[in-house]
């Protein structure tokens, strides 16, 4: 058979061993109570094999049908959780494919003609990661929706925007939300070409090198939805690329949820208080009745460093194989699920906790006094009047720096205390005009910003614009 086995399941290949594997190996060695994930891919790949096999008249048609009847009631089994597992039959193609031959006899051992666990195994977890996609691509677009209505809602909502932490220019609240829309759309963009290399057949390769038989794997290709064939034997079984790149697309997309839960924790600290999350979201303390703690932005950036190691796991897991398969490669399906688990949950209750944001503007207007917010807009000023931006540049640090030493914000100084703070920078005094303080406005400050990219309220509004119309084709 292959060398995929190592159970000790009557049938299979027990004929070459004088011993049977011990329980102990046998639970060490056995992956059916993960894999059995798989059941309805495997399910799906064996009707394909087995429709293939009929059209090549490698089985009779009657076995096909029989094999039909046999499946429907094993994956109506598996539905209804009457399906039994057996430690012994090792993983969940060998479980099937006992049960199958109790069901329909001879024509259940048919099934495996032409194939090997080792293209088997290789078939499932490229459909079964075609699903997992299809759906974070779904929830991926839920996430986005909910972001930009929000995005929508305060598009013209000042926002202190930091650098290093620090208060630096505004931007629009809405403006910074789309930052994520757009984290997300390259975020999907991946997911969607990880898609496409995943959809690749790997049956018909059996264990290392191909099959005697007059098999027709671009028949199969075409009835599972496969784009092309894997188009080389040993690679076909052996590679898990697609799947590293899986886990890299999961860790990148949870690293910008990272990042945006970071945001939402700080935001709701008092010390900021530009936010609340909706109650659904957050517990409490058992001693002290005031809090109300963030916990599930705290958790997606704790599960992110969880999947961060399950993308370390498979570069390492891969990194010494010899061609061809190896039973190192049955430690690949546990990270994958658990990425794709974490990703998906992640997803759902993203999409939802975005709508449960509400926005304390009063608070995020008034941090913008405290940071010298407009001071980029007061250089720019002098620099539209002539003065080089170094020189501006020099004469607005030394207008912070005496604001500062009075505890007042540059829009608090008068024109002549501006002229004065000015008057060591040659040329720059005489530039600041009766017209300087629309520069610094918050309002003027977010309306300057008027090009594609920028956070002025009209270019958030096109922003808005041009990602419904993207959401509209996902």
């Amino acid at each position: 058979m292959t060398d995929k086995s190592s159970g000790s399941t009557p049938g299979t290949w027990s004929g070459r061993f004088s011993e049977p594997v011990s329980d102990l190996v046998k639970r060490y060695t056995a992956s059916v109570f993960f894999d059995c994930r798989m059941a309805a891919q495997d399910i799906r790949g064996s009707l394909a094999h087995a429709r293939m096999l009929a059209k090549q008249g490698l089985i009779s048609n009657q076995d096909l049908s029989d094999i039909e009847r046999g499946m429907a009631q094993i994956a109506a089994e598996i539905d209804r959780g009457e399906f039994h597992w057996s430690l012994d039959a090792e993983d969940v193609h060998l479980n099937i494919e006992r049960r199958l031959t109790e069901l329909v006899g001879d024509a259940g051992k048919r099934l495996h003609t032409g194939r090997s666990r080792n293209d088997q195994v290789a078939t499932d977890i490229r459909l079964w990661l075609r699903d997992a996609i299809d759906q974070i691509l779904a929830l991926i677009t839920q996430f986005q929706t909910n972001l930009v209505d929000l995005a929508e809602i305060h598009a013209e909502t000042p926002l202190p925007g930091h650098t290093h932490l620090q208060i630096a220019q505004p931007v629009t609240f809405g403006h910074h939300l789309l930052a994520y829309y757009e984290m997300t759309r390259r975020d999907a963009e991946r997911f969607t070409e990880v898609r496409r290399r995943t959809n690749r057949l790997p049956l018909g390769a059996a264990a290392l090198a191909g099959t005697t038989y007059p098999i027709d794997r671009e028949f199969v290709a075409r009835e599972l939805g496969f784009e092309e064939v894997c188009e080389n034997s040993l690679d076909a079984v052996s590679d898990r690329d697609f799947a590293i790149e899986f886990c890299a697309a999961v860790a990148l997309t949870m690293t910008h949820l990272s990042r945006l839960s970071e945001e939402l924790i700080l935001w709701m600290s008092p010390r900021f208080g530009f936010i609340d999350l909706a109650d659904r979201f957050c517990t409490g303390s058992s001693i002290m009745p005031q809090k109300k703690n963030p916990d599930v932005p705290e958790l997606v950036r704790g599960k992110t460093g969880r999947v961060n190691g399950h993308l370390v796991a498979l570069l390492t897991l891969m990194k010494g194989q010899p061609l061809a398969y190896n039973k190192d490669n049955q430690e690949d399906k546990e990270p994958i699920f658990d990425a794709a688990d974490t990703l998906i949950d992640t997803l759902r209750i993203y999409a939802d906790m975005v709508t449960g944001i509400r926005v304390k503007a009063d608070n995020m207007l008034a941090a913008l006094s405290l940071g010298f917010a407009t001071a980029t807009d007061l250089a720019d000023y002098l620099v539209r009047q002539g003065l080089p931006f170094r020189d501006a540049h020099e004469a607005v640090a030394l207008a912070v720096r005496a604001a500062e030493q009075r505890g007042c914000d540059l829009a608090d100084l008068s024109r002549e205390d501006l002229q004065a703070l000015m008057a060591h920078v040659p040329g720059a005094a005489e530039k600041v005009g009766e017209d300087v303080f629309g520069a610094l406005t918050v309002a003027g400050s977010l309306a300057a910003r008027n090009h594609i990219g920028g956070t002025a309220p009209v270019q958030v509004r096109a922003a808005i614009a041009r990602a419904r119309a993207r959401l509209a084709k996902a």
